[in-house]
């Protein structure tokens, strides 16, 4: 890797449900690239979280009606593993193609199942929508493992900066299922699922909601204009980290210019104080928003850093990077 890494840059290793009611993608549909031959039926389907309508809905447009858009690998998914992806854009918009449908293509191609979540946003919509948009995806993908031929101790979720806040959000506030499903009634088997991801993958993450390293965008979003400084404490992951936190995989570069690097730095920090397996990639050059990084000779190579990662903890077969 060489000059790829370069800088401040290393990797440290510690310690058939039928649910969903499958509808034409709306307001996120799959760009034609998305069409892929490892991906069944290239783009997949698109199912409401919530197909009767989702809870705190503030009107009937495609952007009140959270769902998660299905790509399923045409090869065999050894490890049964699936992947809620969730894009960023700051709470306000979702980078679905770049950080969204190329991901799961890319999941897909290793044989990995992957789920684009489509969530709610601001200024419409704040904290706690967003997370119970994250946390129903997780036990959607649960309900409906066998379906999707997934494991349900199989589940991670990857996120990009604010939506790589969203999964660390998702990775230190979670539960482990509601036995009634009383708050949506009983015959609601997906609010028994734990909503707890089994690994993370954070790709230039919203981390802090603290001076001075935040993403201001990010927390008035989310947040609002005059957020209680308790719930900034609370929605700033790096100090919610426990040993419950999943696993996680970290990668960012050390210039990006609009979610200070320090961000990664913090969550690293805290989840190897708190004794959780982590593992994180800082690139000495690269601008925020990176995806993939295709054609980028500085960071091209970071997926293949993620896809070793996955392999050694089970979760991708071996094979090509």
């Amino acid at each position: 890797m060489g000059k790829i890494l370069v800088g401040f840059a290393f990797a440290v290793m510690v310690g058939g449900m039928g649910f969903g009611q499958m509808t034409p993608a709306p307001a996120a549909a799959p760009l034609p690239s998305t069409v892929s031959a490892v991906s069944q039926g290239g783009a997949g389907k698109t199912m409401l979280l919530w197909p009767a309508g989702a809870p705190g809905a503030l009107g009937d447009e495609d952007v009140d009606k959270p769902a998660l858009t299905v790509f399923l690998p045409v090869a065999p998914n050894p490890t049964k593993t699936g992947v809620v992806v969730a894009p960023g854009g700051g709470y306000t918009h979702l980078a679905v193609e770049k950080e969204g449908y190329a991901f799961a293509r890319w999941l897909n191609e290793r044989g990995v199942a992957a789920f684009v979540l489509q969530y709610r946003l601001g200024p419409k919509y704040h904290h706690p929508v967003e997370l119970e948009d994250a946390q129903r995806a997780i036990r959607m993908v649960r309900a409906c493992a066998a379906e999707y031929g997934v494991s349900t101790d199989h589940v991670g979720m990857w996120g990009s900066s604010a939506g790589g806040h969203l999964a660390a959000t998702a990775g230190t506030k979670f539960d482990q299922g509601k036995a009634d499903a009383s708050g949506l009634g009983a015959s609601d088997l997906v609010e028994r699922q734990g909503s707890r991801p089994d690994f993370l993958i954070l790709s230039y993450p919203v981390i802090t909601f603290h001076e001075p390293d935040l993403h201001r965008g990010s927390l008035k979003y989310l947040l609002g204009d005059s957020p209680d400084p308790g719930l900034v404490d609370s929605l700033s992951a790096e100090t919610q980290v426990t040993k419950a936190t999943p696993p996680t995989f970290l990668f960012a570069t050390t210039d990006d210019k609009t979610v200070p690097v320090i961000n990664s730095v913090m969550f690293y920090s805290a989840l190897v104080k708190a004794g959780v397996p982590a593992e994180m990639h800082l690139f000495q050059h690269g601008a925020h928003g990176a995806g993939l990084a295709v054609g980028n000779p500085q960071l091209s190579g970071w997926p293949d850093l993620l896809a070793k990662w996955m392999r050694e903890r089970g979760y991708m077969a071996g094979g090509r990077e």
